[in-house]
């Protein structure tokens, strides 16, 4: 049984995990083996995902002064809640590709940067890309111009020199 000072802790860490977090996921784990928790976890600790199992009424108190208010509503039942903290897309990420092999494993509430979306917004915010591929993404947007630029500007000096070297062999061939 928890202490009221074990549910103040509880109610504080969550919402300091929530306060910094990109995008929340709760999902509905009932019919999992500790076995494939366990395996969740560990595939959420390496993508940098928080996994919290946390009675609604705590985790509804936790998240009342931060952008994720909005899910407060919608915990009901047996959830986890899982906190994406540096990629957006982390927690929907690793929760989607479990899913596929663990049909138990039910997602029930998706919010990215405080706003509630539908649990069918889910794949789109697991193909967001990363931080690295997004910034991967935008240098090609940006390289691309200058690229071609400089390919139109060396363009008319090799053309000439073409030009030369294909009157040269004319004229050594007469």
């Amino acid at each position: 049984m928890l202490t009221l000072e074990s549910k103040k802790t509880i109610v504080a860490e969550v919402a300091e995990v929530a306060s910094n977090a990109q995008s929340v996921i709760a999902a509905e784990y009932r019919g999992l083996t500790v076995a494939e928790i366990t395996e969740l976890r560990g595939k959420a600790r390496e993508a940098g995902v928080s996994l919290r199992v946390v009675r609604n009424t705590l985790a509804r108190r936790a998240v009342e002064g931060t952008d994720y208010a909005c899910i407060s509503s919608s915990l009901k039942g047996p959830l986890m809640l899982a906190f994406s903290g540096e990629e957006p897309s982390a927690a929907a990420r690793v929760l989607s590709e479990f899913a596929k092999t663990h049909d138990k494993l039910v997602v029930k509430v998706v919010a990215l940067q405080g706003q509630l979306l539908n649990v069918s917004d889910l794949s789109a915010v697991a193909t967001l890309p990363t931080r690295d591929e997004a910034i991967g993404q935008l240098m090609a947007t940006m390289k691309a111009p200058v690229e071609k630029l400089v390919q139109t500007l060396a363009a008319t000096p090799t053309k000439l020199v073409r030009t030369l070297v294909a009157l040269k062999d004319q004229k050594e061939a007469a």
